[in-house]
């Protein structure tokens, strides 16, 4: 998944977008509140942690506010070292989702992101997800096709992952370096096509019907022929 990291402390920053890379998401990072804005309003995210104080002009309250205004309905995880009851109240009234406080565990801050995705999804109750016969478990992070597993690498199933979602659409070079690898720009690299080639052998060796169709001069299609 893809989340934007409004945070002006580095330490903090840093230690978030580690934990979120390793766990196979992808991370933009704004350090003040100007440019936490302009990446919310012109990128799509799957949900945004929020400082609550933030240097540029315009606070986390501020943004919330002007990003509910548009009808931007993100999820939004606040972050705050303001730990009052009153200040909490303050937060989710002003539109945000959730809020934790620091200092806080990576893992209570993927757990809320992960709960706020699922309930901002249409069937965000559902933890797997299905094409064909092929499915991904969200939780337990394994695959299967046909009752078989399939032993995925994390950026094997951040891309298996990200097509699923993503299935009967064409999918391009561009989307998966932008969501998958965390690239904004094509560094001239096969990395794209190596990892669907390995990807493809997993899931459609073996089996009569393929899945991971190449879609000449456009990109990838996961799903049966039509």
């Amino acid at each position: 998944m893809k989340f934007l990291l409004v945070e002006d402390n580095p330490q903090v920053a840093q230690f978030v977008r580690k934990g979120l890379a390793e766990s196979g998401h992808v991370a933009d990072h704004a350090d003040n509140g100007r440019d936490g804005l302009f990446l919310a309003t012109t990128e799509k995210y799957d949900a945004i942690i929020l400082d609550r104080m933030l240097p540029g002009g315009i606070d986390g309250l501020g943004i919330i506010e002007a990003l509910r205004r548009t009808g931007n309905a993100t999820p939004i995880l606040i972050l705050s070292a303001l730990a009052d009851v009153d200040e909490r109240i303050r937060g989710l009234k002003a539109g945000g989702d959730d809020y934790l406080t620091k200092p806080f565990a990576y893992g209570e801050l993927e757990a809320r992101l992960l709960a706020l995705t699922r309930r901002a999804q249409p069937g965000a109750a559902d933890t797997q997800l299905q094409v064909a016969d092929l499915s991904l478990n969200l939780l337990s992070r394994k695959a299967a096709r046909a009752g078989q597993p399939i032993a995925l690498k994390p950026r094997e199933y951040k891309l298996l992952e990200y097509l699923m979602r993503h299935a009967g659409q064409v999918v391009t070079r561009t989307m998966l370096l932008e969501n998958v690898w965390d690239y904004h720009f094509d560094p001239q690299t096969n990395v794209i096509d190596v990892h669907i080639s390995n990807l493809r052998q997993k899931i459609d060796a073996g089996f009569a019907q393929p899945l991971l169709h190449t879609v000449r001069g456009a990109g990838y299609r996961l799903g049966p022929e039509a």
